[in-house]
């Protein structure tokens, strides 16, 4: 039986931040949260990641970040990790299967990962032992209807029950949300692209 990884992250914005590409002084993505589901091949959940991250070149959060996503500067403070540690056990969570997200997350993680590194910061497990593809082009085109849909609205958008418990924009439910659409186009008959799984 395969298994294959669903993830999602949650990283700092401001207002306008997603319109300006983070393009302002001084806003960098940094990853504050992670969430990821190990997933058997009919989608049935295997194994749960989820870990808060400190992020160090704006360890502020902004109160824009907080409404979106629920997260406090407490919440950070008290149970952040380091970059380096984080990632590089999520990068170990993910070794040897196919890693699936609903955008270009990988390029935020690659991102978290050259600043630790060039900070100095040892990251255990690397990007060579996982596979990693966006697959919101293939489920936008099986299901137009979500194009403008994030990932934690997808259940909505398909009409499903609530996949968890928990809010969009918050990386562990997005990814239950993500994993409810994939599950409903199982059924429907189509799968992920041929060859990746």
């Amino acid at each position: 039986m395969s298994e294959f990884i669903v993830f999602d992250l949650e990283f700092t914005s401001w207002p306008g931040s997603l319109e300006q590409d983070w393009s302002a002084p001084g806003q960098l993505r940094e990853i504050v949260q992670i969430g990821a589901l190990r997933l058997n091949d009919d989608c049935s959940v295997v194994e749960e990641y989820e870990a808060l991250v400190r992020p160090l070149a704006n360890p502020r959060l902004s109160p824009y970040f907080t409404d979106l996503t629920g997260i406090t500067q407490e919440d950070v403070d008290q149970r952040g990790r380091a970059p380096a540690e984080a990632l590089g056990d999520f990068l170990g969570f993910c070794r040897g299967l196919p890693v699936l997200s609903y955008g270009n997350d990988m390029v935020v993680l690659g991102e978290n990962v050259g600043w630790a590194r060039a900070r100095g910061d040892e990251v255990k497990n690397g990007f060579l032992s996982a596979t990693f593809l966006n697959i919101r082009p293939w489920l936008n085109f099986i299901v137009p209807e979500t194009a403008d849909a994030n990932v934690g609205r997808l259940w909505e958008v398909l009409n499903l029950p609530k996949p968890a418990a928990g809010r969009e924009h918050s990386a562990l439910f997005d990814c239950y949300s993500f994993t409810a659409a994939l599950k409903h186009l199982h059924a429907m008959g189509h799968w992920l692209p041929t060859g990746f799984l």
